[in-house]
């Protein structure tokens, strides 16, 4: 029970034998009109009620929540269960060892530290590319990945016997994401709470910001940064304020030759133009019952690229239907039907008693209107009709390859054209937050650029390949193809639409170009099983799609390498070469550090344009090839029907292939089974290992915290613009030999093939450091000209690379600020962006916006985020970060009120001084308490202690 019941919700729903305690929303009038999403906060609120951190007035809030009004009431969401993956997960399980060390420094009992609520660690993103192509391809990734990864895995599998409640699926297996959706949720909880058994909504938080896949399932939760995800498993609730719904109506039907991928790219650049940052969108409607779960999926997968907390579904039949063919237990499907209906919780807009939910504001696409798309090139918001995908290839090339002229192009056609590209989207000024975070300040109307495909540079370039096979690279040349990520490897209507096609073309004489690197990474074993059972694997390998491995691989930056003689080319000649992958991310420096444009598609799109082999190719106009007869063969010719790929799912699908693949999941294969697994309470640190190492951050701390204090004297480490992503800031990708990170390996006596990526060392603080900031597309003003993480060192005036500049200034006792644009840490939700920047000496980041989760994260890690005034900027401020900052007015916190406000000082060289008031964004108290702490971990730990 919970300890307090205002409402007298507490009741019982028996289904079948089985008697289950739940929370009655109907007890509290109002909440029947609210949308679903918020519904399950209410049942939340309900479950946990305390009178502390919960109370009936928080009840009552949402009760009479108010669609039109801007965020204001903060509550505390406790989630079911939290969900990661090992990138972000190892840091999680390394602050929990070190957390339990700490605990026993202070006089607590280490056991203390322990997952309160289910944890599941999925192992997804540690597989590269290195071998792809051929048959072996798999085995040997795995076996590099295991030859690599040795230590972490070996840390993992202790923390599964160390933690309660706490459960790891091995390498290859899947991408989390979709195994969270096939296997780990459950729709409805259950737990053994004072000796009943309770029911409740399934919820989580993950850690990737694709946690929103599930969404599809009618599983509310969203990606929180690996700190706050920390302190969810230790009983943490997560502080949030009410948001506005966005009810988005979907109508109508998916026409022929369009695709769930086409659907999601569309949706994201409505709901990117509409402005959802911030937001929860909900889908609702008849239409709702027309869109299958897969594409369900596909679209909640996508909330982050649109920037919205959620993109959610109702739980209705085909929900059940799903669960069903996912070989989830019957008696759980008829709890979440049971369940749902008795909660108010079930869609079926046709029922005499349905109540339509009210929403803040309103959005409706009518499905058969969307046309086949890609997204690119470094933006997944930035669709492009795929009839115009020739065209606008070449309006963006020029920017590539020659910048200057692009300039000058763009000028000439503001002239002729009476555009003004000089204007930007603006955003209401009278709350800087909702101006901040709450606003949409991604969707700048596209460049019109070059524009014209057949005047467009080229720079072909011969090369012979490993093979002997004579040919040419050219700028817009693809290199490489990849059928990756759970966006997409999900759904088996695009996967199986992939594989068709790919017979198609085989039988029409076709082949991938011998330039382009292409894979096939499915998101679980079951897409496997029924590419076997469909018998369309060979066809997929005749084009070079072979198995590569079961995890996000391209997506994230684990690409591999190009074959050396094409790198060689596109690095001597500076080509502009191109990914096309199936995936969510095409962030500049993610997808491959040769490839400067990346492009997003569906699984049957991939394959084409590993056909075309180029960006510079209309697929309307021109064909892929000829037949042995001598016939040309467009795409439209090889492209599988509705009714081909809808008899095939039929066919080579059903739940057996779900109940089998799962059946062991936590098991392993015998390489997982076999790792030496140390033992014991607390983890035994190998003082050598360069993977895993004991992070500083409870060093000297005490159970009462210190005093926060103003900024004095800081110097700019780095001067960003506007779109700085988590993909700038965190170290991710291959670690370069000349990078700090590279020196700090070799000294350690790591070889260089052995260097492996940043997020297989997440583990290791010294690592991360060295790669914060270190993106080789980052653009720090402080150096013009200059791309990667360099900086000034203003106690010199030397140029060097930020972590040493971070050092000097450690040393000299001078504490560091960093400037932003807007939608400053936008993207995945990585922790590192915000554990780097403070280990680096950075106590405050002044920014136009911040992403919602990079800004907790900031808080969470002990630094400052604020934001410029209303329309101000650090440029039209006149600040250009050779200044000497102080930040006065924090000291308020230690009062324990947060100011709304700070005065910022910067003196510049010549003593000019530019003031300002910075807007604090710490939004909630229980930012202020972290904050007051030094961060969130710490303030859990003194919580743990003293309880």
């Amino acid at each position: 029970m919970s300890s307090v019941d205002t409402f007298r919700s507490q009741g019982r729903l028996e289904v079948g034998d089985t008697s289950y305690e739940i929370f009655r929303l109907s007890a509290v009038p109002g909440l029947e009109r609210l949308p679903f999403s918020l519904k399950v906060l209410a049942e939340n609120l309900l479950r946990t009620e305390d009178g502390a951190n919960v109370t009936a007035e928080h009840v009552r809030a949402i009760a009479a929540w108010d669609p039109a009004a801007e965020p204001s009431t903060e509550i505390q969401f406790t989630p079911a269960r939290v969900i990661m993956q090992d990138f972000t997960g190892v840091p999680c399980v390394v602050d929990l060892a070190t957390m339990r060390e700490a605990v026993a420094e202070l006089g607590g009992d280490p056991a203390r530290i322990n997952p309160l609520a289910p944890a599941e660690l999925v192992i997804d993103h540690s597989v590269q590319i290195d071998v792809a192509g051929r048959r072996d391809a798999f085995e040997r990734n795995v076996e590099l990945e295991y030859q690599r990864n040795r230590e972490r895995y070996q840390f993992l599998r202790w923390g599964q016997t160390a933690f309660d409640d706490f459960k790891v699926v091995p390498p290859g297996t899947g991408i989390v994401h979709q195994v969270n959706l096939e296997y780990l949720a459950r729709g409805v909880m259950t737990r053994e709470v004072g000796g009943a058994l309770r029911a409740y909504p399934d919820t989580c938080v993950g850690t990737d910001s694709h946690t929103t896949m599930v969404n599809g399932l009618g599983v509310l939760g969203w990606g929180v940064g690996g700190i706050e995800a920390e302190a969810a498993m230790l009983g943490q609730p997560v502080s949030m304020l009410i948001p506005r719904v966005v009810g988005f109506k979907l109508t109508g039907s998916i026409p022929a030759g369009v695709t769930a991928t086409d659907v999601v790219l569309t949706i994201t650049e409505q709901l990117r133009r509409h402005g959802v940052v911030g937001k929860f969108v909900e889908f609702y409607g008849a239409g709702v019952a027309e869109v299958p779960l897969a594409n369900r999926a596909t679209i909640g997968n996508m909330s982050p690229e649109f920037g919205s907390t959620c993109a959610i579904f109702p739980i209705d039949e085909v929900t059940l239907d799903y669960l069903r063919l996912t070989g989830r237990p019957a008696d759980q499907v008829a709890l979440v039907e049971a369940y749902a209906q008795e909660q108010g919780l079930w869609h079926d807009p046709s029922s005499a008693d349905y109540v339509e939910p009210t929403f803040s504001e309103y959005l409706e696409l009518d499905l058969s209107t969307v046309v086949p798309s890609i997204a690119g090139p470094k933006r997944p918001q930035d669709r492009i009709e795929l009839t115009e995908a020739k065209e606008a290839f070449a309006s963006v090339i020029l920017d590539y390859v020659d910048p200057d002229t692009a300039a000058a192009v763009r000028a000439a056609r503001q002239v002729t054209d009476g555009l003004d590209e000089s204007v930007e989207e603006t955003f209401p000024a009278s709350d800087p937050i909702a101006a901040g975070e709450h606003a949409d300040t991604s969707a700048a109307p596209r460049e019109p650029g070059h524009a014209d495909a057949a005047r467009r540079p080229h720079k072909r370039v011969p090369v012979t390949l490993a093979d002997g096979t004579r040919t040419e690279i050219d700028h817009g040349s693809v290199v490489i193809a990849s059928i990756t990520s759970c966006t997409n490897t999900s759904n088996p209507s695009v996967m199986l639409a992939a594989a068709l096609l790919a017979k198609k073309a085989v039988a029409r004489g076709l082949t991938a170009k011998p330039w382009v690197k292409t894979s096939m990474a499915p998101g679980s074993k079951v897409v496997t099983d029924y590419y076997q059972k469909a018998g369309l694997w060979p066809y997929l390998e005749k084009l070079g799609f072979h198995l590569v491995g079961y995890g996000c691989a391209t997506c994230i930056g684990n690409s591999g390498p190009l074959p050396e003689e094409v790198s060689e080319v596109v690095n001597e000649h500076d080509l502009s070469v191109v990914s096309v992958l199936s995936g969510n991310r095409n962030f500049e420096g993610r997808i491959n550090p040769d490839v400067k444009m990346n492009y997003l598609a569906s699984p049957p799109l991939v394959i084409a344009y590993a056909l075309a082999g180029t960006m510079d190719f209309d697929f309307e106009a021109e064909p892929l090839g000829t037949s042995e007869t001598g016939e040309p063969v467009f795409l439209r010719d090889i492209w599988p029907s509705p009714q081909e790929v809808q008899a095939t799912i039929d066919s080579s699908i059903d739940s057996a292939m779900f109940t089998a693949d799962y059946a062991d999941v936590f098991a392993g294969d015998e390489r997982w089974q076999t790792l030496p697994t140390p033992s014991g309470d607390t983890f035994a640190w190998d003082p050598e290992s360069t993977y895993v190492r004991r992070p500083p951050y409870f060093e000297g701390m005490g159970m009462t915290p210190d005093p926060v204090t103003d900024i004095e004297g800081a110097r700019v480490l780095a001067k960003l613009g506007d779109s700085v992503t988590t993909d700038h800031i965190s170290p991710a990708g291959s670690i370069k030999a000349d990078s700090p990170a590279g020196r700090y390996l070799a000294e350690h006596g790591v070889d260089r093939r052995d260097f492996n990526s940043y997020g297989s060392r997440r583990g290791n603080h010294e690592v991360m450091i060295r790669g914060t900031f270190a993106n080789i597309r980052l653009r720090n003003q402080l150096v013009p000209g200059v791309e990667g993480g360099v900086t000034v060192n203003h106690l010199t005036g030397e140029q060097t690379s930020i972590y040493d500049a971070a050092v000097a200034y450690a040393a000299a006792g001078v504490p560091l600020v960093v400037l932003g644009g807007k939608e400053y840490g936008s993207g995945s939700s990585r922790d590192w962006a915000a554990k780097g920047t403070r280990l680096l000496g950075v106590r405050a980041v002044v920014a136009e916006s911040f992403e919602r989760i990079h800004r907790s994260n900031l808080i969470g890690m002990g630094v400052l985020p604020l934001q410029f005034p209303a329309g101000e900027t650090a440029d039209s401020l006149g600040l250009d970060g050779t200044e000497t900052f102080a930040v006065s007015g924090v000291t308020a916190l230690n009062e324990g009120t947060t100011p709304r406000t700070v005065a910022v000082r910067a003196e510049k060289a010549d003593g000019t001084v530019v003031e300002f008031d910075a807007v604090v964004r710490i939004d909630t108290p229980g930012e202020a308490d972290y904050y007051r702490n030094g961060g969130i971990l710490q303030y859990v730990l003194r919580s743990l202690v003293t309880s």
